[in-house]
């Protein structure tokens, strides 16, 4: 049976690149970079011209054991045409076939910036960038629509009121257009500048309105991805929750309510989460990993799906115990606010964490 297409992707190190591919890639621009500095280059061009072909060589090796990999899945022009196998390919054969074309070499190797290209499938927030483009594309569009209008509408007035005092600047739209977009970008270079009165006036206009179309195309951007985040963080959750056997009995809407009032924390090995004779103020529940209660006497192991705390938020304020992790931990925590308002919404959600506690206090005289 043939490996699903995701399968094949982790076996040939997935969305996130090797440590080696980024040395590569790094190594691979420093280089090119260096190649178009004279003395640096003439000092040292057997190393740079040596670290550039080994760079080559290993893009074209990764290359070729994808497609090889691919193919055996028979997935090979599924992988070819996506948007990975266009840079991988980019990233192999853009050098080659310049010098084979009969490029100079020196210029022929400006082209391994393409090699910065293969960092794009490991971005975690490229992907979201995308995604978040897409949903916003009406109102993107529509933002977009305006910038033309107001370029374009910029253009013919200053065409109109400066061509007879600056014909080299103004005598046709479209060489207004370089004023209307430096103007409207609010990048304002200087070299071409309004004289009349009226002129100066739309000018004014014209950056009151590019702050404002920039505004929009920021709020729109900047809401998106808050969304997205939100959405991530949500689904993260909710992964998380439903892992938690004391969770297992509420139906998606209850699930949907636990995951809007956790958060979520990744703890490394060896922390200390809570300490004895502090104010508790939440609860958690471990999602993953495994924590240990230091008791009198005696050392607890907790494992996943269990939870600890909540002596704090049904009655003693003071943490009884000192809870440390014992390995990789993902917790999700419980605020007492959020609990009171989780526990009157589900009231037997209180009986369980009651019944536990009471037998825990049984176990820890």
């Amino acid at each position: 049976m043939t490996k699903p297409f995701e399968q094949f992707v982790a076996e040939t190190t997935g969305r996130n690149l090797t440590k080696a591919a980024y040395i590569a890639i790094a190594t691979g621009v420093a280089m090119m970079v260096l190649l178009t500095v004279n003395p640096a280059y003439e000092a040292a061009h057997r190393w740079v011209d040596a670290l550039l072909w080994a760079c080559l060589a290993y893009f074209v090796f990764e290359w070729v054991v994808r497609l090889r990999h691919a193919f055996e899945a028979q997935r090979g022009w599924i992988y070819a045409t996506s948007g990975r196998g266009l840079i991988d390919t980019a990233a192999a054969i853009a050098v080659p076939l310049a010098m084979i074309l009969g490029v100079e070499p020196r210029t022929a190797w400006l082209l391994s910036i393409a090699w910065m290209l293969k960092v794009i499938p490991g971005i975690r927030g490229l992907r979201q960038l995308r995604r978040v483009l897409v949903v916003e594309s009406g109102p993107l569009l529509s933002v977009l629509v305006i910038f033309l209008m107001v370029l374009f509408v910029a253009s013919v007035a200053e065409h109109f009121l400066e061509r007879d005092y600056q014909p080299a600047a103004f005598g046709s739209v479209p060489a207004a257009l370089w004023w209307a977009v430096a103007t409207l970008t609010t990048t304002g270079y200087g070299d071409v500048v309004p004289v009349t009165p009226l002129g100066r006036m739309v000018a004014a206009a014209v950056m009151i309105c590019g702050l404002g179309v920039f505004g929009l195309w920021t709020g729109i951007l900047a809401t998106g991805f808050a969304a997205e985040t939100r959405r991530d963080n949500f689904l993260r959750t909710w992964e998380s929750v439903s892992k938690v056997p004391f969770f297992a009995a509420l139906g998606p809407a209850a699930i949907a309510d636990v995951t809007n009032m956790l958060r979520t924390i990744d703890l490394p090995t060896r922390t200390m989460i809570i300490r004895k004779g502090q104010t508790g103020d939440c609860m958690y529940f471990i999602a993953s990993g495994e924590v240990e209660v230091d008791l009198p006497g005696k050392k607890v192991a907790l494992g996943e799906g269990a939870f600890f705390g909540e002596m704090a938020l049904l009655g003693s304020s003071l943490r009884s115990a000192n809870i440390t992790t014992t390995r990789v931990s993902r917790l999700l925590v419980l605020d007492l606010v959020d609990f009171r308002m989780l526990m009157a919404r589900h009231p037997d959600l209180v009986e369980t964490i009651d019944a536990e506690a009471q037998r825990r206090a049984l176990e820890n005289k």
